[in-house]
């Protein structure tokens, strides 16, 4: 549910909150990692190949585990190959902090041209943090999708969403609150953009349980990667029982 305009303008005057908090919880939190060897991967199988980007933020990149095959990039793709038989090829281009404009400029050009029939896109989660603005953030992610269209205009592009961010262990009160309305407000704006912009936003169960999150209490452990892989997988298969691409 999106916002009331009065929940917002409350965030906005709890920016001194905000900073003071935030700043606590950058000094106390252990800043992860991504794993190592990121880029293309392969799951063999036989037929027409999956053929996925993964492109996003530190989620994307694996932060929150030791291994990519403990990741959203190594879970995925071997579900899709488990349940089909199909070949599925992947290719992980995920960078800590990014932002929609950040993919959008720095990411999306150096991508090498390829037949993606899938785009796994996973942003929003920083520009929460860093505080966006709705109509900011409806201009950078609106321009990321039309990047991502011109330059793979046959792939199908799924939207992970925004993470409701009044949930997140990592965060205290109140900041989990403020960060939570700034959220759900990206969020809503952003399942605008993919309707106007025929990109997806599957919905999700995912859990807020503890053993969902990794040590830093923020990003995803290898449990909670198994869970957000099976919601993209079921919705990807499900497309194609469809009778869409892939």
């Amino acid at each position: 549910m999106r916002p009331s305009r009065a929940a917002v303008a409350l965030t906005w005057l709890s920016l001194p909150v905000y900073v003071w908090q935030g700043l606590g919880v950058r000094r106390r939190t252990a800043r992860l990692t991504p794993p190592e060897n990121r880029g293309w991967y392969r799951h063999a199988g036989s037929g027409e190949p999956f053929r996925l980007l993964l492109i996003g933020d530190s989620s994307a990149a694996g932060v929150g585990v030791d291994s990519m095959e403990k990741s959203l990039g190594g879970i995925l793709p071997r579900l899709l190959a488990e349940r089909t038989g199909r070949p599925v090829d992947i290719l992980v281009a995920g960078m800590n902090s990014a932002t929609a404009a950040d993919l959008r400029d720095h990411v999306v050009p150096h991508v090498e041209t390829r037949d993606f029939t899938h785009i796994v896109l996973n942003v929003g989660a920083n520009d929460v943090k860093n505080f966006h603005t709705a109509r900011r953030f409806y201009r950078e992610f609106g321009t990321l999708l039309y990047a991502l269209r011109a330059r793979f205009p046959t792939a199908e592009i799924v939207w992970s969403g925004v993470l409701d961010m009044a949930r997140v262990p990592a965060l205290p009160h109140p900041l989990n609150r403020i960060l939570g309305v700034r959220s759900r407000v990206l969020a809503a704006h952003g399942r605008v953009l993919c309707r106007e912009r025929g990109a997806h936003l599957p919905e999700s169960d995912w859990r807020f349980v503890r053993g969902n999150f990794s040590t830093d209490g923020f990003h995803a452990s290898e449990a909670g990667y198994r869970e957000w892989a099976g919601t993209l997988a079921d919705f990807i298969l499900r497309e194609r029982e469809q009778g869409r691409p892939g």
